[in-house]
């Protein structure tokens, strides 16, 4: 019995506005799904995520690409800030100068895992790249949804921590899509991948049908090997690259 249908695309086309990104796009997000979405940079990865995350709504946490932290604020604000709309205007203002016993022990208990306990007093804007990015993890695991999705949330950690946070994902969601651009991990920790080449869905197969090989076609210009991809993990652990986040609207293909 297959598990319930979550999100269908059938022959819609994708875009910012007028301009088309992904066209002619048929595809099933279903409940329970771990799922790997693979392509080039300018593939058309965020604007699928960012279409999904519009459809599931509040079934979804998102962590953004860019992260969306605010540098001047502690850990524990950014990741407190994912529950903002949970409390009133009081209460989070006066957790800006004290906080919530109860928040702050749960954010604590968050940020074990992430390998932030002890830089929960800090700024962001004090952090590594990488640990910026467990902390955008973290706000994203903070708001409790059933659903992940993620726009390269472990783009800038080494393998091992790449792997560790993978599973933390998985093991505090029913479901995931993650963008990614470590192939192995593609094919072992995903049940699914999604690969985008040329503004077209290319791939959507069950992972233990893919190979290495298969996934070398979404990149025509390079085929990063994982150990690619830790070495520039490694140089952006320095800092990041903030941008805003937009919204992507979607348009309805021909039937």
């Amino acid at each position: 019995m297959k598990s319930e249908v979550l999100v269908e695309f059938e022959r819609e086309s994708l875009g910012h506005g007028d301009r088309i990104v992904l066209s002619d796009l048929s595809l099933t997000l279903r409940a329970g799904e771990r799922i790997a979405l693979l392509g080039e940079s300018g593939a058309g990865k965020s604007t699928l995520l960012g279409v999904l995350r519009q459809r599931l709504g509040r079934q979804a946490a998102w962590c953004p690409q860019h992260h969306g932290l605010v540098g001047p604020l502690s850990v524990y604000l950014n990741i407190y800030m994912a529950r903002l709309d949970q409390h009133s205007a009081l209460a989070n203002l006066w957790n800006l100068a004290r906080p919530l016993p109860r928040a702050w022990q749960e954010v604590a208990e968050l940020c074990k895992p992430l390998g932030l306990e002890g830089l929960m007093k800090r700024s962001v804007s004090q952090l590594s790249g990488g640990q910026r990015q467990r902390v955008a993890i973290g706000r994203a695991l903070y708001q409790q949804r059933d659903i992940f999705l993620g726009d390269e949330p472990v783009a800038s950690v080494d393998p091992h921590q790449a792997l560790s946070l993978l599973e933390l994902i998985e093991q505090r969601h029913q479901g995931s899509v993650i963008a990614l651009h470590q192939r192995e991990l593609a094919l072992t920790h995903f049940d699914r991948v999604w690969g985008i080449a040329e503004g077209r869905m290319v791939i959507d197969a069950p992972s233990a049908s893919l190979s290495l090989a298969d996934l070398d076609t979404l990149y025509p210009s390079a085929t990063p090997s994982f150990a690619d991809a830790s070495s520039i993990a490694e140089q952006e652990h320095a800092g990041d690259q903030d941008a805003p986040e937009v919204a992507l609207p979607c348009h309805r293909g021909r039937q």
